[in-house]
């Protein structure tokens, strides 16, 4: 493993592997704390857009395996504006052992990896979010076991985080539906992506406007917020599009008696998740926020050759 841009990028195989290694670490941490894989490790950290989980959750997986992890804000790098993406590259491939980008553009994080001579992880860009996608299929995981044909659904708008949920799932032979409204759905190339996996794995994929009709037999339920970092000057509209895809009880309701609701965060509350399903029994939204620290590991982990 180079890079970790995406996860059609591995094999199933490949996927699983760094799952179980996560399973791995995560039990290690928790009995009797990692070892120090990632001693004399420093990840540069290249943040465009502000985070919580992704910042910490990086940070702490360095340290708790004996690494280090540096922040680096957009006034410090100004990413290809302030010193070209190529240049940035370059000079950090001397000083960290691997670089970490949250970016708008997937084209940003495409470039650091062209002309890095370290491993690069995408924590983030307009066209996928892989390590959520990572730490959502660590989640189905622990709950439902490895088995496939599980229904995995996501209600609302067919983003980046949908983007590498459907294509874990696909992956993983689970079933992925999206439920979105008009003019909200899946990027056409990620759809044709997955289309491929799942020719191979079996998986199906479905897209659909209802979403009670989405949630049927689903063992996943998983939202996001109506408007995304980047997309502000659209809220007013979004507002008036997006009610009916609500993750409510009655939605839940709908689904399989063991369904889990699941949200990347962080959340609009009362918008695209009610506070009754969010604190409720079928949700793992924290677990799952908390499964983004040991995905992270097992990613590094396979990058830096370490485990």
């Amino acid at each position: 493993m180079k890079d970790f841009l995406a996860i059609s990028d591995y094999s199933s195989a490949e996927v699983r592997d760094m799952l179980d290694l996560a399973v791995r670490l995560k039990q290690e941490y928790f009995t009797k704390g990692n070892q120090p894989i990632f001693k004399g490790k420093v990840l540069g950290m290249i943040f465009q857009k502000p985070s919580l989980r992704t910042r910490v959750s990086f940070d702490m997986a360095m340290r708790h395996c004996g690494g280090d992890a540096l922040y680096l804000s957009p006034n410090e790098i100004g990413l290809g504006k302030r010193e070209s993406i190529a240049d940035v590259a370059r000079v950090l491939s001397g000083y960290v052992q691997a670089l970490m980008a949250r970016v708008f553009e997937h084209e940003h994080v495409l470039e650091l990896a062209k002309w890095s001579s370290i491993p690069v992880v995408n924590g983030l860009s307009d066209y996928n979010h892989p390590c959520q996608g990572m730490a959502d299929a660590l989640t189905i995981v622990e709950k439902f076991g490895n088995q496939q044909g599980l229904n995995v659904t996501f209600v609302g708008d067919g983003n980046n985080v949908a983007v590498s949920l459907m294509h874990v799932s696909a992956k993983l032979g689970w079933n992925f539906t999206l439920a979105s409204p008009e003019g909200y759905d899946l990027d056409p190339k990620a759809v044709n992506v997955a289309n491929t996996i799942s020719a191979e794995t079996g998986s199906t994929l479905s897209f659909v406007r209802d979403p009670h009709a989405a949630v049927k037999n689903a063992h996943v339920i998983y939202t996001d917020t109506w408007t995304s970092m980047g997309q502000e000057e659209e809220t007013a509209k979004r507002e008036k599009v997006f009610p009916p895809y609500q993750v409510n009880a009655k939605l839940v309701g709908e689904a399989d008696k063991d369904v889990i609701v699941m949200h990347c965060l962080p959340a609009h509350r009362n918008h695209e998740l009610t506070d009754e399903v969010a604190d409720g029994p079928h949700s793992v939204i924290f677990p799952q926020a908390h499964n983004r620290l040991h995905a992270q590991k097992a990613i590094l982990a396979r990058l830096l050759g370490v485990a």
